[in-house]
């Protein structure tokens, strides 16, 4: 496992697909994120759409993203991303999932 993101921050080229999806249906986006780490894609995405609860949830998913990849960081470095570049952050962590295998899911 490496320390670091595959995938940079503004790496939305990389998969301009998942960038579109993410600019148009950010719920969506985040609700199969989630549902890639084990949690509920509707409740996630219909979440979003909560104040607070939103912030919680992006912390979490991203939190578990990390966690799961082996990847260093803070629950402070992920707010920071989240509030400066959501949309950025969101293509970022749906092209860490669609690189995940099951075993690495599984291992939580």
């Amino acid at each position: 496992m490496s320390n670091e993101w595959q995938h940079g921050l503004f790496g939305c080229f990389d998969n301009f697909g998942i960038c579109i999806v993410s600019y148009f249906l950010p719920c969506y986006q985040f609700g199969k994120n989630a549902e890639a780490v084990g949690e509920n894609c509707l409740l996630c995405g219909l979440g979003m759409l909560v104040p607070i609860l939103d912030i919680f949830l992006v912390l979490k998913i991203r939190g578990k993203i990390r966690e799961a990849k082996g990847i260093q960081g803070s629950l402070v470095g992920d707010l920071f991303t989240w509030c400066f570049c959501g949309i950025c952050a969101l293509v970022q962590e749906a092209q860490e999932v669609q690189d995940m295998t099951p075993q690495s899911i599984a291992r939580e």
